[in-house]
């Protein structure tokens, strides 16, 4: 009876809810509390990992750095289970385990480490270096290795010394890292284009000890070797190649080596908030930043694929650098994490990614938004039907292709994360929702804290209320998405001054004391909980008093079928406020330009202030290795029709049409005779 009294009431609770504006948020109750429940259970299972590893002999692998432990972990555990296909080349989890102990042997050995597997060892530190927990105090160098390195006028390697990787992906990168984890040498991942000044900067502001090359590199790094040599750097080449003097090859030396495991105490860490790994920023707006990676941050990025619902049966397709957070940690850690299969390819083909599919049996694909646009750009090839991918799994996709990659390759399950390398936040939109990168539901914020907060883009500051706090977004606001700085969720900055990290933390947000880290991106939080990027706060930028998103007028240009990429940004007009925007396009083969119909189409869907003034029409749009778009350097070039080759049209805003912008509409421009 109190049964059917309730009923009722039941059934009115959806109305109620909807009144108080409280449905539209509830009802993805089930899909938050699943999530939480999962990344509950994520963080349960590492901190007890981490636990075992902290209780573990130190003598044994079990007692290392999350990376020593985890694959001495499946080494016991999966031993057979492949761990990663190359080409043709396959490599076990046994495998990985005696390939990376013999790089740390290698490396060790250039620390005057040279302890065989039972018998006792030296080694040193660098004045005002740590050596690591639990290592014994022991002096510099020994033997034939120290001979070696003070032959060459090369001091032996300090525990805690850094050492530089500039290699394309493939499986010897992965040795060397984790071999370099195990030796407790630090890394760094060096992005491959970089030579000269912007290479040096990178292993000066890192204090790198040593170098790893691939032999490939070496001709186009010959201006750069005196400047190497007399940072007084270890230099090895990964590869058996012929070398010029002063550079051997390291992965002879590791073959060399016994592949007996190294002892945990080398690696293991004083504290988990300790940097074990350089990541440089990707240098869009200057020189590369290089970000500190923390012991804890690797043991989190465990749980990555796990969060993504992945499980140690699925092959994962990684396309990406291996010197990007995305490729490394997320790709390469995640998979570790969950004990999968990785397909590595050294570079990204849209024309073989189907036949890839097919022929190793991959169900999850690792992202960056452009190389779905590349997919679905591509004519149709009967590789794409039939597949196994179940997840894709990234950050980046657009709106516009996320829908068509869905139809055309679907079904399939599209999962979009947002994070930063130096950040301490991430979003998962684990519902699926077209378009958004997260949930800001409380469940999920409890778990991963953060906030929008209202941004002014004309002083590049968060507004402040008269009590000097910051001010929370309302529903589809854009707002600066900040994070509580917290043990649990640190912000390291990067290697170098202070002056680095100037503005990526605020102080007194919302009470006197708190510091929030400030990620540098706008989103929007919708009425229902979803997170959607909005743009970044430097692409952001006002024209005629009003704000503009480059993301959505991008967003505008691209629902036109002849177009096939759009890179929007603003540009300085002389004699203007502000910047005025400014679209780089690709045409669709084999359509052509169709500036009426350009021109129709922005006038409809983009207010007055957000349609572009200038047009620059290119074969490609220039794009950093890791497929961000160049839209700084795209600014710098601006839209002289004297100094730039590509076809220019600016906006007649009285004839209201697009027209060729030449040298003589330039000089009305700037004389002021012609309006924009």
């Amino acid at each position: 009876m109190a049964a059917l009294l309730l009923l009722p009431l039941l059934l009115l609770l959806p109305l109620l809810l909807l009144k108080l504006r409280l449905w539209p948020q509830l009802r993805w109750l089930a899909a938050d509390l699943a999530f939480t429940v999962r990344a509950l259970r994520c963080k349960r299972a590492l901190r007890a990992r981490a636990l075992a590893a902290a209780a573990a002999d130190p003598e044994g692998p079990e007692g290392g750095c999350s990376l020593a432990w985890r694959l001495a972990q499946l080494a016991q555990q999966r031993p057979s289970h492949t761990f990663l296909i190359h080409g043709a080349r396959r490599f076990s989890y046994a495998e990985a385990e005696r390939q990376s102990n013999r790089t740390a042997r290698a490396f060790l050995r250039a620390r005057g480490w040279d302890r065989g597997p039972g018998g006792g060892g030296t080694g040193g530190a660098e004045e005002g270096e740590q050596p690591a927990h639990g290592a014994p105090d022991v002096a510099a160098g020994s033997g034939a290795a120290r001979a070696v390195r003070e032959r060459d006028g090369v001091a032996p390697l300090a525990p805690g010394a850094t050492v530089a990787l500039l290699l394309p992906a493939c499986p010897e990168f992965l040795w060397l890292w984790f071999g370099l984890a195990k030796a407790g040498l630090r890394t760094a991942f060096v992005p491959t284009a970089l030579r000269r000044g912007p290479l040096l900067h990178c292993l000066r502001c890192c204090g790198a000890r040593a170098l790893v090359l691939a032999p490939e590199f070496l001709e186009s790094l010959e201006p750069d070797l005196p400047a190497l040599r007399a940072m007084g750097l270890h230099l090895w080449a990964a590869g058996a190649e012929t070398h010029p003097a002063g550079i051997s090859d390291l992965l002879a030396e590791a073959s060399a080596e016994v592949d007996e495991p190294v002892p945990g105490y080398l690696s293991s860490p004083q504290n988990i908030m300790d940097t074990c790994l350089y990541i440089f920023t990707s240098g869009t707006t200057g020189l590369p930043k290089a970000a500190r990676i923390s012991h804890l941050k690797i043991l989190q990025c465990q749980g990555f694929y796990q969060l993504c619902g992945a499980h140690q049966d699925d092959v994962i397709y990684l396309a990406l650098p291996l010197y990007h957070m995305s490729g490394s940690l997320l790709g390469i850690v995640g998979c570790l994490g969950i004990g999968a299969t990785v397909v590595l390819k050294s570079k990204f083909s849209a024309g073989q990614f189907w036949e890839d599919c097919q022929q190793h049996r991959v169900t999850v694909f690792q992202y960056i938004g452009e190389l779905c646009r590349y997919l679905v750009n591509q004519p149709p090839d009967k590789a794409e039907h039939g597949h196994k991918v179940r997840l894709a799994v990234g950050s980046g996709l657009r709106s516009d292709t996320w829908e068509r990659f869905v139809r055309r390759f679907g079904p399939l399950q599209v999962l979009e994360t947002y994070g930063l390398t130096e950040g301490n936040v991430a979003t998962f939109n684990y519902t699926g929702q077209q378009g958004a990168v997260g949930r800001a539901s409380w469940l999920y914020k409890h778990v991963f804290p953060f906030s929008l907060i209202r941004y002014d883009v004309t002083t590049g500051e968060p507004i402040r209320n008269i009590q000097g706090h910051c001010v929370a977004t309302s529903p589809g606001e854009p707002g600066l998405l900040v994070a509580p700085v917290s043990p649990q969720s640190p912000f390291l900055g990067y290697a170098g001054g202070p002056e680095l990290a100037r503005g990526k933390l605020l102080k007194d947000v919302f009470r006197p004391g708190d510091v929030f880290f400030n990620t540098g991106d706008l989103l929007v939080c919708d009425d229902q909980g979803f997170l959607r990027f909005h743009d970044r706060t430097g692409d952001t930028f006002r024209w005629k008093g009003e704000n503009v998103a480059t993301t959505e007028v991008a967003e505008a240009l691209e629902a036109l079928d002849f177009l096939q990429e759009v890179n929007v940004y603003g540009v300085t007009v002389p004699g203007h406020e502000g910047r005025a925007g400014m679209a780089a396009l690709v045409l669709r083969p084999p359509h052509s330009l169709d500036l009426v119909q350009l021109y129709a189409h922005v006038s409809e869907n983009l207010p007055p202030y957000a349609r572009p003034r200038f047009l620059r029409l290119q074969e490609c749009l220039a794009t950093t290795e890791t497929f961000k778009q160049q839209k700084v350097q795209m600014a710098k070039e601006g839209f002289d029709p004297s100094t730039l080759s590509d076809p220019l049209y600016i906006l007649d805003q009285a004839g209201g049409a697009y027209l060729p912008l030449t040298p003589a509409r330039y000089s009305a421009l700037l004389a002021g005779d012609l309006r924009i």
